[in-house]
């Protein structure tokens, strides 16, 4: 078992900690508001940095890449107290710049290792786990990230970061899709029962039907928060590629208003901007 370190208690990285905690590795935490870290009951350090001299393999899951720059960067930071042997595990959704820029700053190893799954696939350890980094070092870790999940070594630094926007561009387009095409159902006269009878036919049948409680309810409780959708898709959009159909889909993101509802509540935006236009 490795002593490790999560710096980040957020909705996953909370999670994070507690499959590593029950799986018996000695762990370490630090989260810019102590509150969320006391339920956990394990050691509190200081700062980030204090985390990392603690420790021999440090998670980062937070939010941006400006997160991931207080937590890593300046005297206080994970890079501060990393030793060279260290492994540095960054789980969050960053974009390849924001883990180009912390490779620069680190004397230890880094792994970029970004997660598809939400929540309740956090909670199992059935998240995929897309790794970029040396492949020794990817070896050496592969054990301890398979407590989270199933991780695939996609590349060299980077490439999990690269996977990982790739990864989210379908689910930014699918969902856009499905708006529109129930939009569409509703302005020339079919009925919702019967739009997503014939959704279920389609490429996006399984994901029409994953949303239609929600969008039945009205209820959209955040697995994926609308606010971390839209950050990924402007991290799409900072690669400066003709991807038309993801500008159209970021569209909808940036229109939709309730940052803490999930992701797919962008259906209700959908739904009524087209309504706007009949």
């Amino acid at each position: 078992m490795a002593k490790v370190a999560v710096v980040g208690l957020g909705g996953m990285g909370s999670r994070i900690a507690r499959r590593l905690i029950d799986a018996g590795h000695e762990l370490t935490v630090w989260n810019r508001t102590r509150e969320k870290a006391e339920p956990l009951g394990v050691p509190i350090a200081a700062s980030p940095a204090d985390a990392a001299a603690r420790s021999e393999v440090v998670i980062t899951m937070v939010a941006d890449p400006h997160a991931l720059e207080a937590v890593t960067e300046g005297s206080d930071g994970v890079a501060a107290g990393a030793a060279p042997e260290t492994t540095v595990i960054d789980m969050s959704t960053v974009g390849p710049e924001a883990v180009k820029r912390l490779a620069a700053v680190l004397k230890a190893g880094l792994l970029d290792a970004p997660v598809l799954g939400s929540l309740s696939e956090a909670e199992t350890g059935t998240l995929h786990i897309f790794v970029g980094g040396e492949r020794e070092l990817y070896e050496r870790r592969r054990e301890l990230l398979s407590v989270l999940g199933t991780p695939l070594h996609v590349g060299p630094t980077g490439s999990g970061a690269s996977a990982k926007l790739v990864a989210n561009t379908t689910l930014v387009d699918v969902i856009a899709v499905l708006g529109e095409a129930l939009a569409l159902a509703e302005a020339i006269g079919l009925s919702r029962e019967a739009a997503f009878d014939v959704l279920a036919t389609t490429a996006i049948g399984d994901q029409a039907e994953r949303r239609r409680p929600a969008l039945e309810s009205g209820q959209f409780p955040p697995r994926f928060p609308l606010r971390l959708a839209r950050k990924d898709a402007d991290l799409i959009a900072e690669q400066g590629l003709d991807l038309r159909v993801t500008d159209a889909a970021r569209s909808w993101l940036q229109d939709a208003a309730d940052d803490d509802q999930d992701y797919s509540a962008v259906l209700l935006t959908i739904l009524k901007g087209a309504a706007t236009r009949r």
